[in-house]
């Protein structure tokens, strides 16, 4: 025993005095890529960069979804227009460069319709969209990744993805859809983390943003998250942004507002929210931003006046929209089931929804006692 550890001794003391040097520890060809911080003093902290400040960082992976119909692939092309012309994005500034856009959900037409509205709104032209590139994969086989036995590997899509961006030196590369570009089961924790490090040795790679768009599950949507499948994918991703409707319930009291919430921000602050409106084929933000409180409470007052009004009309009991023992925001507001909601709420949820069509006032009986009365639009 004496000998080996005599032996073991003599081995230390000689790697002690003679130590391999990083290439014979990394093997043949190759560098450690270890470091030591200290070797980091005196060397200048580079700045982050954004593309979208404290929203889409640069160099990295942002996962932006919503469900179907919402608009995500507008916004998103609207992103990519104001990139490329270098204006603004519903109100903020971004960093101008190059865009490649990749959808396997809209055809050719769609885009150039879509796009179309976004210049008409823009006040710009098609000329000034040449460092916009486009590829549409309608109908064709979208995955940038294969599956294997053992891993994912880059597809020949992907691969040709990688060349065109070497070639165009993007600041943003966006991909729709998520569902369309992914080959494995969503919920495989580790083919997911393969997916995104996939497309952030991209990122890395071309140093610009990739906005990857997708789906939200069930699970996602009606908890208001907006996550998908397995965890990894709002572990594995940098930023993670999700646009919703307003709705109280299931009840949407302004189809056409839209909110975008930061639900993972690596670099900054969650919860913040980007108010907008689909006017005329675009998004725009909100002239008077409001919190998604307020809307959410509108939202909800509606939705109860709405469902009171059934009650009673089911009931055989008539409210009209003026003052009286028969005003229907103040017997609503007296109602067991007004979920907390004020006549000064009720109020304002019934000038809205006349306005928007979707209750009416009706009359009946002779000129000289017709009594006015609230009914839902269409009955």
């Amino acid at each position: 025993m004496r000998d080996f550890q005599d032996m073991d001794d003599q081995d230390r003391a000689h790697r002690a005095e003679h130590p391999k040097s990083q290439d014979e520890r990394a093997g043949a060809g190759e560098r450690s890529r270890f470091y030591c911080a200290a070797t980091l003093k005196g060397k200048a902290v580079q700045p982050r960069e954004w593309l979208v400040q404290d929203l889409v960082p640069q160099n990295t992976v942002t996962l932006f979804s919503g469900d179907g119909g919402t608009g995500k692939s507008l916004l998103s092309l609207q992103l990519a227009v104001a990139v490329s012309t270098g204006r603004q994005w519903i109100g903020k500034a971004v960093s101008e460069g190059s865009v490649i856009y990749m959808s396997a959900e809209d055809d050719d037409n769609e885009l150039h319709r879509r796009l179309d509205d976004i210049l008409r709104a823009e006040r710009a032209t098609y000329d000034d969209l040449k460092g916009l590139t486009l590829r549409s994969l309608a109908g064709e086989s979208a995955l940038l990744a294969i599956e294997s036995q053992v891993s994912l590997i880059a597809s020949e899509l992907f691969k040709e993805l990688d060349e065109r961006a070497a070639d165009e030196a993007p600041s943003l590369i966006v991909i729709d859809t998520l569902a369309d570009t992914y080959p494995a089961n969503e919920n495989d924790r580790a083919k997911v983390r393969q997916f995104i490090g996939i497309l952030r040795g991209l990122a890395i790679k071309r140093q610009c943003a990739v906005l990857l768009l997708g789906h939200p599950s069930l699970t996602g949507l009606s908890s208001g998250s907006g996550s998908s499948g397995s965890t990894a994918w709002n572990n594995s991703v940098r930023s993670r942004l999700y646009l919703s409707r307003i709705t109280d319930n299931g009840f949407e009291s302004d189809p056409d507002r839209r909110v975008m919430t930061t639900m993972k921000a690596n670099y900054g602050r969650i919860g913040g929210e980007t108010h907008m409106k689909w006017q005329a084929g675009v998004f725009v933000p909100e002239a008077v931003e409001q919190g998604l409180d307020k809307l959410a409470a509108g939202a909800k007052a509606q939705r109860v006046f709405m469902k009171l009004l059934a009650t009673f009309t089911a009931q055989g009991r008539q409210v009209n929209h003026v003052s009286g023992s028969s005003f229907a925001p103040k017997i609503f507001a007296e109602h067991p089931d007004n979920e907390g909601m004020t006549k000064r709420a009720l109020k304002a949820a019934m000038e809205s929804l006349l306005a928007a069509g979707k209750i009416k006032i009706e009359s009946e009986g002779p000129a000289s006692r017709k009594r006015s009365f609230i009914v839902k639009a269409g009955e």
